[in-house]
């Protein structure tokens, strides 16, 4: 006899083979889940670590590593420049060991120009017939100038003038007597030989004021750095000798500094004849000599 089931009791189904995943799947799925624990609500009891989690954790770790390097070699550097800040620390108030040298650069030159003012000055009763009288004067003075070769362009007008004349007594007091008007000129002269020729001219034209005759050098820079060559030669001669002497060493210089010695060395010509003012005179002869251009050097040197 067939053998009946038991009641409530079912056959049992033969159970299906269950298809193996495909190769990798199976561990995919885990990191799956474990990055995603909410993704498969039945793996919720159990217990994972997350591999996100662990993965920012490093990145946190590996910046903050950076970071500290980075803050380590800051500090670093600023220490150090501190350390070679304090090694300079109180040098500018220490002395240094110098030694200064100064010499007079000298150059003798012959003046190639000459100066001199010449002017007129006239009186009378009213400022009119002062003016009339000193330009006709001053007017022919421009025009015996120009007939020896100086231009216009190194004559200039230096002064003019109009003073009131008061003549006082004592019943009347102070009482206007006229007018004075007063006007000169410089002259520049390239050539020197025409000073004594211009100086002649104030006894013909009746030039009342003639004066500050110089002789001078036109392009004195030329001349300053032929005395600065001759001033410098001087000190290195001295630096060698003080050398010696010392037993120092001259390893730089600290400073220099230079000036024109005697300041204003303009030459004054000699006048050898009288220049009259009555009428013809004979030209007055000159001597215009040398200039000295002279220029102080100072040098300061290291020593060692």
């Amino acid at each position: 006899m067939p053998v009946k089931k038991a009641a409530g009791t079912g056959a049992r189904r033969p159970k299906k083979p269950i298809a193996s995943p495909p190769l990798g799947s199976e561990k995919m799925d885990d990191v799956r889940k474990l990055c995603h624990p909410h993704a498969h609500m039945s793996h919720l009891h159990r217990t994972h670590t997350p591999c996100c989690g662990g993965f920012a954790k490093k990145l946190l770790v590996t910046f903050v590593g950076i970071l500290l390097v980075y803050m380590i070699v800051y500090v670093g550097t600023l220490i150090r420049n501190e350390i070679k800040a304090y090694d300079y620390i109180g040098m500018s108030d220490r002395m240094e060991r110098t030694i200064m040298v100064d010499a007079v650069g000298t150059v003798e030159v012959k003046p190639d120009v000459a100066t001199l003012r010449m002017g007129v000055t006239t009186q009378a009763d009213t400022v009119q017939n002062a003016q009339t009288e000193n330009t006709e004067k001053m007017n022919a003075l421009h025009l015996r100038i120009e007939a020896l070769g100086i231009s216009r362009d190194d004559v200039k007008t230096t002064n003019y003038d109009v003073y009131p004349q008061y003549d006082w007594t004592a019943e009347e007091g102070s009482e206007l007597a006229g007018y004075e008007v007063s006007q000169s000129v410089m002259i520049k002269m390239k050539d020197t030989d025409v000073a004594e020729k211009v100086l002649a001219l104030a006894g013909e034209l009746g030039i009342t004021d003639v004066g500050q005759l110089e002789y001078i050098v036109d392009d004195r820079e030329v001349y300053l750095a032929e005395a600065r060559k001759d001033a410098l030669k001087k000190i290195a001669d001295k630096a060698a000798v003080l050398s010696r002497s010392l037993g120092v060493r001259f390893v730089s210089i600290a400073s220099y500094d230079e000036y024109e010695a005697g300041g204003n060395d303009y030459g004054m010509g000699r006048m050898f004849a009288e220049v009259g003012f009555g009428g013809g005179s004979p030209e007055p002869v000159l001597e215009e000599g040398l200039n000295e251009i002279s220029l102080n050097v100072t040098v300061s040197f290291e020593i060692r």
